[in-house]
């Protein structure tokens, strides 16, 4: 037998009597120094080690029991005390161990060995058609049987349908109470106590603590207006209205980029002194510069709804009472500066107006500012027609031959208003005119929140959906999603009046 070893050859750690490896580095004595440790014998073979895995098997030869050579990965938590890189005696160990390094012993102290590694496990074999397991119990069959699928939870039950109440018959006159809720506040599928809504009430009611969150769907909405449960910010009351009766629909909406809607409608239906069906509607756009715009479209809309409705009936002219409503609508405007509070930064509240009346076969437009009213024939190839012209700056450029209609609306300056209600309105000057429509069609009479967006007569037609004479409301709602498609940048809304379509011809009367 040769000498024992008394150090490392590789680090001079001092050897204990019957090591083969060096407890430092790790290093083969016995490839270090032929003979050592195998009774003089070069070349000789180790015995195994008690339990037959400890002992060293040579690069290349086969495992025990005909297992193949394995290189074994660092464990992902390593033994306490143990060194990067070193599995312990006898295994061959991977120096790509992840962490931070763990001191080792000082030269000349005792080696450092982790715990004994436990026997390897042959990888399993996937099952498929070509391979089969050994029954349970044999030397090469499984162990452990495996563990049960998990349970499956059957899914719940689908809530049964809800049908909506019924709807009663509309009154004479829809224009949408400024603290209704936007339809998206309280729109709940189950049912509802007390008589059902009315039709021609904005689709809502008011935010009431309690209600259920338009973002997240299930949180309630505070006093505050806020979700309990996201925290998101609930729309205003006036955020998004809706409203409709038999003759006449309308949608508003606040868009993308404003805080609050600003604009207001009105509509309204009567009978003329001949017994003939009248159909009124006013959109109004607050001017956002002004004090309380939003207060002052809803008094102008309101009042001037309420002016034609009352004296239509009672036998004056459609035009002269276009014109009155008009009037009364800018008084009432100019009384909200009276009536304060106003930001002295701002001027007074203002707003501009656009309204139709439809009786008898003849359809008359009033306005004051910039939101117009369009003709769009229901029969295909016929031409469409913008009823109203702006008060504005581009409108008057145009007029004085200074500038073509794209040079003009292409400038900044195009859409500065020269015509509003309001009490620093530097004068009020109504403008009405009258039609005779050829055919069936609607009157599209909307804020520029919308026209913005189709600014020609015929970009309006394209705008407009083809049904949309027999399903008013549908179509005012599309367009204001036209409008928030087209990038929201206002306010938007319009009102749609189905068009019976008399036989007489076209034109201004």
């Amino acid at each position: 037998m040769l000498d024992q070893l008394s150090a490392c050859p590789s680090c001079s750690q001092p050897l204990a009597a019957g090591d083969r490896f060096c407890g430092v580095c790790g290093a083969d004595l016995a490839a270090a120094h032929p003979g050592y440790g195998t009774g003089g014998v070069p070349g000789g073979v180790q015995p195994a080690a008690p339990g037959g895995w400890d002992g060293f098997t040579p690069p290349g030869a086969p495992g025990r029991h005909g297992e193949p050579d394995f290189t074994l990965a660092p464990a992902e938590n390593p033994a306490p005390g143990a060194r990067p890189g070193y599995a312990g005696r006898g295994v061959r160990a991977r120096l790509d161990v992840q962490g931070p390094p763990v001191p080792g012993p000082e030269a000349g102290g005792p080696s450092v060995q982790g715990p004994p590694m436990p026997p390897p496990v042959a990888p399993g074999v996937p099952e498929s058609s070509t391979h089969e397991h050994p029954p349970p119990g044999t030397p090469d069959g499984p162990m452990v049987p495996p563990p049960p699928p998990p349970p499956v939870t059957p899914p719940p039950p689908a809530a049964p349908p809800v049908t909506p109440p019924p709807l009663s018959a509309p009154p004479a006159s829809a224009a949408p109470d400024p603290r209704a809720a936007d339809p998206r506040l309280t729109r709940d599928d189950s049912p509802h106590d007390g008589p059902p809504p009315h039709p021609t009430d904005p689709v809502g009611t008011p935010v009431a603590s309690g209600a259920r969150c338009v973002a997240c769907g299930t949180g309630a909405v505070d006093g505050d207006g806020y979700c309990d449960h996201c925290g998101h910010k609930q729309p205003r009351e006036r955020d998004h209205m809706e409203g409709a009766l038999p003759s006449v629909a309308a949608a508003s909406d606040r868009g993308l980029r404003h805080h609050r809607n600003e604009d207001f409608f009105s509509l309204h239906e009567a009978v003329s002194p001949s017994g003939a069906p009248v159909t009124i509607a006013v959109v109004c756009d607050g001017v956002s510069s002004a004090t309380r715009p939003d207060d002052a479209s809803a008094a102008a809309a309101v009042t001037a709804g309420a002016s034609i409705c009352e004296s239509l009936p009672q036998g004056t002219p459609a035009p002269q009472a276009m014109h009155d409503a008009l009037i009364a609508a800018s008084e009432a405007v100019t009384a909200l500066a009276a009536e304060g509070p106003n930001e002295p930064s701002k001027n007074a509240p203002a707003c501009t107006i656009v309204g139709a009346v439809t009786t008898e076969g003849i359809l008359t437009v009033g306005w004051i500012g910039d939101s117009r009213a369009y003709w769009v024939p229901e029969a295909h190839g016929a031409p469409p027609a913008r009823l109203t012209e702006d008060d504005s700056w581009a409108a008057q450029m145009v007029a004085a031959g200074l500038m073509t209609e794209d040079e003009a609306y292409a400038d900044p300056r195009a859409h500065a208003i020269t015509g509003w209600l309001g009490a620093d309105a530097y004068e009020v000057e109504p403008h009405t005119a009258s039609y005779k429509p050829e055919g069936a069609g609607v009157v599209i009479v909307c804020t520029d929140g919308l026209w913005n967006y189709a600014e020609s007569a015929e970009q309006m037609a394209a705008a407009v959906p083809a049904d949309s004479h027999a399903r008013p409301l549908q179509a005012a709602q599309r367009l204001v999603g036209f409008a928030l498609d087209g990038g929201g940048h206002d306010n938007a809304t319009v009102a749609v009046i189905p068009f019976p379509g008399p036989s007489e011809g076209a034109g201004p009367v």
